[in-house]
């Protein structure tokens, strides 16, 4: 059974909404340059109201790790998902520092991209493959050819303009570990659509 991650939540009803309807993970950007970015405060206030069977995940870009280290253990996080260009060096550290599971986030533009993953794979948890897009970090709401992704052993999570429509495929193409979406579930960048994640939710089950 493929897991599910509803990410970039920043009010309180689509994160109860996502938990009711059966999500896995909920993930909370700390990027402050992206739309769905969500400040310390609200996301505590948020995690400390979602089910304790609900994985917090909190996504960072090549954030100082001395910051990401402190709100792990203010907000209870249970992964860290690092979706910048995060170094080899620097994953050691929040692993060994912040005592959680990590998410190495990579965007696949072709074949050479997956090669990265060589260096990582070991020493994260999982991996997750999202679509490039120059300049942006997640939240492009593009696809990328799933196929180049399959045959990778390491679990991980599927990315980059999944919704509804379109997840079911993915999951058949890929086999990934889990499938994540942000705007496919969106009316707009800061409010998901109840149905939309409803049925996501559902098919990527």
């Amino acid at each position: 059974m493929t897991k599910v991650k509803i990410c970039g939540i920043t009010n309180e009803k689509d994160a109860l909404n996502a938990a009711k309807l059966g999500t896995d993970y909920i993930g909370f950007n700390f990027y402050k340059k992206s739309p769905r970015y969500i400040d310390e405060k609200k996301a505590k206030e948020i995690i400390n109201k979602l089910p304790a069977r609900i994985k917090k995940v909190g996504v960072f870009v090549n954030e100082d790790i001395n910051t990401v280290v402190g709100m792990i253990k203010n907000l209870g996080l249970d992964l860290v998902q690092l979706h910048g260009d995060e170094t080899l060096q620097y994953c050691k550290k929040i692993k060994k520092q912040g005592k959680v599971k990590i998410i190495k986030a990579f965007r696949i533009k072709d074949k050479k991209d997956i090669h990265k993953i060589e260096y990582y794979k070991d020493y994260v948890d999982y991996l997750m493959f999202d679509s490039y897009n120059e300049g942006m970090f997640g939240g492009t709401g593009k696809t990328f050819d799933w196929k180049l992704v399959t045959g990778v052993k390491k679990p991980f999570f599927l990315s980059g303009g999944l919704n509804p429509e379109n997840v079911l495929k993915a999951i058949l193409a890929a086999l990934p570990f889990a499938v994540d979406s942000a705007s496919g579930v969106e009316t707009n960048p800061r409010k998901k659509d109840f149905e939309k994640m409803k049925k996501f939710i559902e098919k990527g089950k």
